[in-house]
């Protein structure tokens, strides 16, 4: 089972970028944790990060050509504003399942909305770095057949 995880501008900078909200863990540390769960779930987790919109959505179409068997996404401020990133998840087939460590719906009001919601298979929010384990876990079992 191949899983991409795609990680969304300033991702790079985690275990720098505001502490108080995202904590000290760098984003090797949560691709590391996610290919340690992947390989106990029987899946092979692929990890990409981009700071540009267009290599994003690139990168979303190649898995789709690919026939990848599911997408992580945690695409930061692009959830809030990228109709191109929609857009381009619409064109998968797969699970994708939409993720964010802080829950984006107790924050500001301008991050309540997200533009990816309509077209993902489901949304985990708001546990830390857990998230993005608690995604993989939702994506390998609809893939293998889970409700």
């Amino acid at each position: 089972m191949n899983i991409l995880m795609l990680h969304g501008v300033n991702h790079n900078m985690f275990g720098q970028r505001d502490p108080a909200q995202y904590g000290t863990v760098t984003l090797d540390q949560i691709n590391a944790a996610l290919t340690q769960l992947g390989q106990s779930l029987g899946a092979v987790v692929t990890a990409f990060q981009t700071n540009h919109e267009g290599a994003m959505c690139e990168r979303i179409h190649q898995a789709a050509v690919e026939k990848t068997d599911a997408v992580l996404i945690n695409a930061g401020a692009w959830t809030h504003t990228s109709v191109a990133i929609r857009d381009a998840i619409e064109i998968l087939s797969c699970p994708v399942v939409e993720l964010h460590m802080s829950n984006i719906h107790a924050r500001e009001p301008f991050r309540h909305v997200s533009m990816l919601s309509a077209v993902v298979t489901g949304q985990v929010v708001g546990f830390g770095v857990d998230s993005y384990l608690l995604a993989l876990r939702a994506a390998v079992s609809k893939v293998s057949g889970g409700r």
